[in-house]
């Protein structure tokens, strides 16, 4: 009977090992860049004339440039970073913990005791897979979080440019989007 339980946990182990096929690389792909901060759009409220508008408009930007210190004329446009994690599918280190603690379970419990062995191993492979998996998934998370701060750092001064060109030309009497 040893020999017997030992030779299903062999051939188990060959039959899953024979299945296995390495994961396929999972890439994430941010969405690409939100239309830029600079454009604004104005449409005099008090009948100005377009001579008007053009004086208001580069009156308010050389403003705007002093205030933020900013000048959108100069800046590159900035794009949101797009991050590609390169690694298992969500899931794969639990599957494969789940199989290699069966196969272990099996292999070192009694000849009496493979099955309940193999089911202990699993449930013992899954959790570390499980871990090993979320800590991935965490990873990456942490990574996107740095990137996003760094875009975001970079797009405060054209933020606070808008902010001041749209005050000045409100303030002109008219209204901007």
């Amino acid at each position: 009977k040893p020999i017997w339980s030992i030779s299903v946990a062999m051939m188990c182990a060959a039959v899953l090992s024979g299945c296995a096929t390495p994961p396929p690389r999972h890439t994430r792909i941010e969405p690409p860049a939100p239309p830029s901060m600079q454009d604004v759009y104005v449409y005099p409220n008090n009948g100005q004339s377009e001579a008007q508008a053009d004086r208001d408009r580069y009156e308010c930007h050389q403003w705007a440039v002093k205030q933020s210190r900013f000048d959108p004329s100069l800046a590159r446009n900035v794009e949101a970073p797009r991050v590609h994690v390169e690694g298992p599918p969500p899931g794969a280190g639990t599957a494969a913990g789940a199989v290699t603690g069966a196969v272990i379970g099996a292999a070192v419990s009694g000849p009496y005791h493979g099955p309940g062995g193999a089911i202990v191993g699993a449930m013992a492979g899954a959790i570390i897979g499980s871990a090993a998996d979320e800590a991935r998934e965490e990873r990456a998370e942490q990574v996107q979080r740095e990137y996003n701060r760094g875009y975001a750092a970079q797009l405060r001064p054209a933020q606070d440019y808008r902010r001041a060109i749209s005050a000045c030309l409100e303030g002109r009497g008219y209204t901007v989007k």
